[in-house]
């Protein structure tokens, strides 16, 4: 299998069903390499990334697709950022005594919150309950509730490589009979469930949909890329820190010693602020300001 980073989209040409498959493999161990997490959460994590890429596809959208999962058990958050050029960034909170394995035993009671955060555009976000063992299925269970498009997903992760599989009934195109329908999408997601941990891990994507859909009429489509991108910046930290306001901020400055660290969750990287940084960023703030009137 290629150790590309890609998604591809497949489409069955006689009915309105559709599919992708994502492959992560470099941007994956690059979202590890920036923190020591348990075998566990590393799991869950590439499972989310996975998921996050294949919903990123599945909707029309420019800007950032948000997924993020809390619970009160020993993984508190997994949150996933996927941008609509596939673009990924993640993190995940845990305690330090963290024990379990799967997502019921790590995230008992746990919500689930899908954000879509358009460039132009409202903010749309959908919540569900954490429900079922996995993630997989507690993704099938919001589009079953929220999107009313039935929808299954098979996701793995294993410290190295994370895998994503999704299939998702279109509305009537192709097929307006709903029994017809019905037995089509039966069909499909049954073959679906044939597919084997080994097959998705190790297979590429075209002798994957050939095992399970070789007596039916499949489109596949051109692969894109995926990537490790974070949006931090020091001009998103400065302003972080204007938004304090001017006493709040140089008064932090004082009681940290006359520098402001401002790390990244993400990638951990650091940006430092002196009293003459911190200065001009509020200097550039006013002038802003003040080209506004």
């Amino acid at each position: 299998m290629s150790s590309q980073d890609v998604t591809q989209r497949f489409l069955f040409e006689q009915a309105d069903v559709r599919g992708e498959l994502v492959s992560l493999n470099q941007s994956y161990n690059e979202i590890l390499a920036k923190h020591a997490y348990p075998e566990p959460v590393k799991a869950l994590l590439g499972e989310m990334l996975a998921a996050a890429v294949l919903l990123s596809t599945a909707i029309k959208f420019d800007g950032l697709l948000i997924m993020q999962a809390r619970s009160s058990g020993p993984l508190s958050t997994l949150m996933v950022e996927c941008s609509s050029q596939q673009e990924v960034r993640a993190i995940a909170r845990y305690s330090d005594d963290l024990t379990g394995e799967g997502l019921a035993e790590l995230m008992p009671d746990g919500v689930l919150a899908i954000t879509i955060d358009p460039d132009k555009g409202q903010r749309y976000q959908g919540v569900v309950a954490l429900e079922g063992a996995t993630l997989a299925e507690s993704l099938a269970s919001y589009f079953d509730s929220s999107e009313q498009l039935p929808s299954r997903f098979r996701l793995l992760a294993d410290g190295r490589s994370a895998r994503g599989f999704m299939l998702q009934a279109l509305p009537a195109d192709r097929q307006t009979d709903p029994e017809e329908r019905k037995e089509t999408w039966n069909r499909l997601s049954v073959l679906a469930d044939t597919l084997t941990v080994e097959e998705l891990m190790a297979l590429d994507n075209q002798t994957i949909l050939h095992r399970l859909y070789h007596e039916e009429d499949v489109r596949l489509f051109d692969e894109r890329s995926v990537s490790f991108r974070c949006s931090c910046s020091a001009e998103r930290s400065g302003n972080a820190l204007v938004s304090l306001g001017r006493e709040d901020a140089f008064m932090l400055l004082d009681e940290r010693g006359g520098e402001i660290e401002v790390d990244c969750e993400f990638c951990n990287t650091r940006y430092l602020f002196d009293r003459t940084a911190l200065a001009e960023l509020f200097e550039k703030a006013r002038d802003h300001a003040q080209s506004l009137h």
